[in-house]
């Protein structure tokens, strides 16, 4: 059987010492309901300067540092961004070249349709002019055959002539 243990004041506090976790103790105040563990306590009246300039340094600097994780992924979009409008520009930029490309072959196309009889007209006369150059051969060819055969005529009459 259990034995009943009287209900004292000195039993009460060996209970609670064996219910207690030093965790749970602050270390200016003692025990609290609190599981924090914290040595900085807004409400200590007798705190350590040099701990509490320590910790407002460490949040100044745990500031810092959280802002600039944060604003590096916004630097990086800002980049992103710019280059984004840099890309645009530079696609306008080749669209309006490719534009005026376009312009220009189509000029170039309708002046070389204008000029396709003309060019074809050279040609034709480029063949005439061939042809007329060959046949002005042939005749300066035949001209200089029947020069020699005149001058053959000549010479044969003349040796006759002095012959008789």
């Amino acid at each position: 059987m259990e034995k009943e243990q009287p209900t004292t004041s000195a039993n009460a506090a060996q209970a609670k010492d064996q219910d207690h976790n030093p965790l749970l103790d602050s270390p200016m105040r003692g025990p609290t309901l609190s599981t924090s563990t914290s040595s900085f306590e807004a409400l200590a009246h007798a705190h350590d300067p040099n701990l509490s300039k320590q910790a407002t340094k460490m949040f100044q600097k745990t500031e810092e540092y959280i802002t600039h994780e944060l604003n590096a992924p916004l630097e990086d979009y800002k980049l992103l961004e710019e280059m984004n409008k840099a890309t645009i520009a530079k696609y306008k930029d080749m669209r309006q070249i490719a534009e005026n490309l376009n312009l220009s072959t189509n000029e170039l196309c309708g002046k070389f349709q204008q000029l396709a009889p003309l060019m074809q007209q050279i040609d034709e006369i480029s063949d005439t002019v061939d042809k007329l150059e060959a046949a002005a051969y042939k005749l300066d060819a035949y001209s200089i055959a029947l020069e020699n055969r005149v001058k053959c005529v000549l010479q044969r009459k003349s040796s006759q002539h002095a012959g008789q």
